[in-house]
């Protein structure tokens, strides 16, 4: 039984790894910086396995959540709006400087500063997932990481892509946008790790 477990773990585990790589660039200009500008792009990303629009994925949720309970669509959506500001952006911006922070690295990820340098997090596919309490599915989350010169950003130094990062919590999480912002902190701490071990040779 023991065996069994840990079989369907492992397999569990491979199914919601994320995958990880540098596009192009370095990490060289990053060792002697202290504060990245940090800017997100929710603009043209697409959700679920067929690839919807998010205007299609949120009228076709509001509507399911409308049969449920008239009303309930429209309380979502407003929920759905503020979340990439409430919870995907904060929890990028959390995870990325306490892993940092922990790696003993003095450099910090902000937005709305006048630095050299600035990270665009472009999301590109989502999959929220879902919670059936006794069965569950982590979302899933793929952006594009890419660090240009904050006059020049044409200029791209590193580019990194994220694909399929896993948002899930311990217990019960039924909530479609906190899950998302998991697979946002996965993300970004999977990016702090490579640049603690890649920028400080």
């Amino acid at each position: 039984m023991k065996k069994l477990i840990l079989a369907v773990f492992l397999i569990s585990g491979a199914a919601f790894a994320q995958d990880i790589n540098v596009v192009q660039g370095n990490f060289a200009f990053l060792k002697d910086q202290k504060e990245i500008n940090t800017e997100f792009d929710y603009s043209g990303f697409t959700m679920m396995k067929e690839k919807k629009s998010e205007a299609q994925y949120v009228q076709e949720h509001k509507a399911d959540l409308d049969q449920k309970a008239k009303g309930n669509g429209n309380i979502w959506e407003k929920k759905w709006i503020a979340a990439k500001d409430q919870i995907w952006t904060p929890k990028f911006l959390e995870i990325a400087n306490i892993v940092l922070t922990k790696e003993k690295k003095d450099l910090n990820f902000q937005e709305g500063l006048n630095t050299p340098y600035t990270l665009i997090v472009k999301a590109v596919w989502i999959y929220p997932g879902w919670d059936a309490g006794i069965m569950k599915q982590p979302a899933k989350v793929t952006t594009n990481l890419k660090f240009v010169e904050t006059a020049n950003k044409s200029n791209v130094l590193l580019e990194i892509t994220s694909e399929e990062a896993p948002g899930d919590q311990w217990g019960s999480n039924f909530s479609n946008e906190t899950r998302i912002g998991e697979g946002f902190a996965k993300t970004a701490k999977t990016m702090s790790k490579l640049i603690a071990k890649k920028a400080y040779k």
